[in-house]
């Protein structure tokens, strides 16, 4: 079966799920009062929201941004549901987007377990304590103080001048206790990457504050996960990609239990989402693997700028 075949397979599933889901899941009453609003029946608002995450999906791998830091500022943004369900859902998708995209990057050597491990463990820890927090403050401020942060990360990976292949002179002590390295193979080019890292205790405080935002806001990690990985421990652009994966898995799953909890999870708004993430990944992991590492930094770029900018206006109220 070819991938397009399996790609329009996949496309009909999903909307046939979309179709009947209305009928297997509660909390239709609280999607259709977007009808009074927007003028549009419900179930058309689900179909515009699944083929739209297949694209996130895509996006979100080959940036290795998350899908769930894109998903809540655009749909809170154009399509007419309550925040916390698309908080909630936000990182539903991200996580499911991992679950999709990890296992074809760990078989090509892009994922690194070793490099993912110690720094998902902690992050996990601190987005359970932002997802307690992120519930009960204004969602506003959290939103400017997140949309400013990355529009400066966005100004660091333009200015930085070692991006594609970091340069590490030395490992640190930790990451050699940890047998923190490796080596992948550069598709666009054809030749061999070794790579290590240095500054893991440095990587280690920032993680526990990634963490934290990501329960903060329910927009998953990978927005931050790429540029610590690349610029603070020196990691190679497609192997920060891949690594930020496998950690959004770790740390959304934690976060994620939170919005469960508190019923901020709606199937009706999570299933077409995730749905759309799963068959988006999927394609995405074979585009990063031929995508050439000067073309993935300024996707990079431009979509953490997109991101910033909306989450920035959002809270501002424009």
């Amino acid at each position: 079966m070819t991938i397009r075949s399996k790609t329009a397979g996949f496309l009909i599933i999903g909307l046939i799920i979309i179709g009947i889901m209305g009928f297997a899941f509660g909390g239709v009453e609280s999607v259709k009062e977007i009808e009074k609003a927007s003028g549009l029946v419900w179930w058309m608002w689900l179909v515009i929201l699944f083929l739209f995450t297949i694209v996130l999906g895509m996006i979100a791998v080959v940036t290795g941004i998350g899908g769930g830091v894109l998903f809540v500022p655009i749909v809170s943004g154009f399509f007419p549901f309550h925040l916390d369900f698309v908080r909630g859902t936000g990182l539903m998708i991200a996580l499911a987007g991992a679950l999709s995209a990890g296992p074809k990057l760990l078989t090509k050597g892009l994922a690194s377990l070793r490099l993912t491990l110690p720094l998902a463990l902690i992050a996990s820890v601190f987005s359970i304590l932002g997802a307690l927090v992120g519930l009960s403050l204004p969602i506003n401020i959290v939103q400017i103080a997140l949309g400013s942060t990355i529009i400066i990360v966005v100004f660091l990976l333009i200015f930085q001048k070692k991006l594609e292949y970091p340069e590490v002179l030395k490992a640190d002590s930790i990451s050699k206790k940890l047998k923190i390295n490796g080596t992948y193979l550069e598709e666009s080019s054809g030749r061999q990457i070794d790579w290590k890292i240095h500054r893991t205790p440095v990587a280690l405080i920032l993680f526990m504050l990634i963490g934290f935002v990501a329960g903060l806001f329910g927009l998953g990690a990978g927005w931050a996960n790429v540029p610590v990985l690349n610029l603070i421990l020196g990691a190679p652009l497609k192997i920060a990609v891949a690594t930020s994966i496998f950690i959004i898995t770790i740390t959304n799953s934690t976060a994620a239990w939170v919005y469960l909890s508190k019923g901020a999870v709606l199937p009706l708004i999570a299933i077409p989402s995730i749905a759309g993430m799963m068959i988006g990944t999927r394609i995405g992991a074979r585009i990063l693997l031929k995508t050439k590492p000067e073309s993935l930094k300024w996707l990079v770029i431009s979509i953490l700028f997109f991101a910033g900018l909306k989450s920035l206006l959002k809270g501002l109220g424009i």
